[in-house]
């Protein structure tokens, strides 16, 4: 499932050429995604002017005149295609069309179709029945040590699953959590109230490390993403643990009492982390 880095990146993409545009086409290819969309869906957002974007988590909120804005989840495989627009057959996959008065074609494809779109009140976008709840943002200033410390102070689950709990956190998913735990030198076993503290205070930065630096390399390419001009993300190439079993840990490569990358289910997800330098 894209992370906040590839939604991110995805976000940026669709405001690239979708802000400022009035929407001169919008058309619907089926009733429903993961779920039914709105009624009249298409002959809502015909006409529409987008002012601007948001991403919060892991979805995507494009804002339009008038007060309403578009909720937009990419679910396990969904991605937008942005080209020109142009007058060939539509693509397999693709639920929903968007076509401006500038000549651009966006296109929401996922072959699984556990991706969503549903329309909200900008003004009460929060209190989304997908989105009420949520923690804070990983990169925005209100996550700190003190108050990530603050929602692990009682919790006996792993760090791991803690920090896949959006609502300790908004935004981060396995691969990040992976990344930023081995950056910070902290088990994915250990007990998320032991990291309250300094441990916190280690282990913030790094998500914030690990996430902006996925963001400017356009995400991680892993099975069906892909950023919207077509391009694939390259963070996958700078993965320390993630998908790298068996191989070498950087920080202890040859030392006997390192096995190597090691992976583990935890919560129906491969954790993947080294035992010798997290502790």
């Amino acid at each position: 499932m894209p992370e906040l880095p590839e939604v991110e990146t995805v976000m940026r993409g669709l405001r690239s050429k979708l802000q400022g545009r009035v929407i001169v086409r919008a058309q619907t290819h089926r009733e429903n995604m993961r779920w039914a969309f709105p009624p009249g869906l298409a002959a809502r957002l015909t006409g529409a002017r987008v002012e601007s974007f948001r991403r919060r988590a892991k979805y995507i909120l494009m804002r339009l005149d008038g007060g309403t804005s578009v909720l937009i989840h990419l679910g396990m495989s969904g991605r937008m295609n942005i080209g020109p627009r142009h007058p060939n057959a539509i693509p397999a996959h693709e639920h929903l069309t968007l076509e401006t008065d500038d000549g651009w074609r966006v296109g929401f494809v996922d072959p699984r179709r556990f991706g969503s779109v549903d329309l909200v009140a900008t003004a009460s976008e929060d209190a989304h029945r997908l989105l009420a709840g949520l923690g804070p943002e990983a990169l925005d200033e209100a996550f700190t040590a003190s108050s990530l410390s603050a929602s692990l102070t009682d919790k006996r689950t792993p760090i791991k699953a803690a920090l896949l709990d959006q609502r300790v956190v908004a935004g981060l998913g396995n691969i990040y959590v992976c990344e930023a735990l081995f950056r910070a030198g902290l088990s994915p076993r250990r007990s998320a109230r032991t990291v309250a503290g300094s441990r916190a205070a280690r282990l913030v930065p790094e998500i914030k490390a690990t996430l902006t630096e996925a963001i400017a390399a356009g995400g991680s390419s892993l099975r069906d993403y892909v950023q919207p001009d077509g391009e694939l993300g390259y963070f996958q190439h700078a993965f320390k643990v993630y998908g790298r079993e068996g191989q070498q840990c950087e920080r202890c490569p040859g030392v006997p009492e390192c096995a190597g990358i090691r992976r583990i289910a935890q919560g129906g997800r491969s954790t993947f982390y080294c035992g010798k330098t997290q502790r």
